[in-house]
């Protein structure tokens, strides 16, 4: 399940992108099917990195661009200054107690004027997974907190970034969370769970577009992800 919309940023052939937070590598792995692309992902979750590099190597066999996966805290990455044409961050800076820090690691590595994509839960269907159950948020990893539109827009401004475009994404996956929520959010042999979960299998196998005509009508109200869209300022 893609999160960005990969026709809102430019990939051509020698374009450099990072997916920093990748794990089994839905974004990266999207990115490397354009040809000539060069993708690298980090993440701390060594057994995600290894799903991402097998995935990876297997397209590679198709595709002339180059790869790279490392263990890596997305506050402190092992790159140079100003070295991808694209960032991605997605899902992940919830999970991260220093947020500015990692904001700065990103626009950081992206060159001026590149490509910065972040995405993280909405505010209000994540309030309502919090208000639902403490357990969704109270585990080793889970989220440290929910971020409004506007401060969040403001952090990414203050830190080197333009934001140009703000999207609202997968509006059928709030409800599933909620229910979830309500019966424990590990909880996969709830039977009106286990339901809902192959109806959005099929939904992203399938894609069709009466569904995806509901859920684009759903999305500016219930949005499960907010997605920002920017730009690195030139210095």
């Amino acid at each position: 399940m893609l999160t960005l919309d990969f026709n809102r940023i430019s990939l051509a052939s020698g374009t450099r992108l990072l997916d920093a937070g990748c794990g089994v590598g839905r974004h990266v792995c999207e990115a490397f099917r354009r040809q000539g692309v060069t993708v690298a992902g980090v993440d701390l979750k060594w057994d995600d990195l290894l799903k991402t590099k097998n995935l990876l190597s297997v397209m590679s066999r198709e595709n002339n661009g180059k790869w790279a996966v490392a263990q890596a805290n997305i506050v402190k990455l092992p790159f140079s200054d100003g070295y991808f044409d694209v960032v991605i961050c997605s899902e992940v800076l919830e999970h991260v107690t220093n947020d500015s820090t990692a904001i700065s690691e990103l626009i950081r590595v992206l060159k001026p004027g590149g490509d910065l994509v972040i995405t993280v839960p909405r505010y209000l269907p994540e309030r309502i997974c919090w208000a639902i159950s403490d357990a969704y948020h109270n585990e080793p990893g889970g989220h440290v907190r929910i971020y409004r539109k506007k401060k969040l827009k403001l952090l990414l401004e203050k830190s080197g970034a333009f934001c140009r475009r703000i999207e609202y994404r997968h509006g059928l996956h709030a409800p599933y969370w909620w229910l979830k929520c309500l019966v424990g959010h590990k909880n996969e042999t709830f039977g009106l769970v286990r339901a809902y979960r192959k109806f959005l299998e099929w939904d992203i196998i399938k894609r069709p577009p009466l569904i995806r005509a509901l859920e684009g009508m759903l999305n500016p109200f219930i949005g499960k992800s907010i997605v920002f869209y920017l730009k690195k300022e030139w210095n």
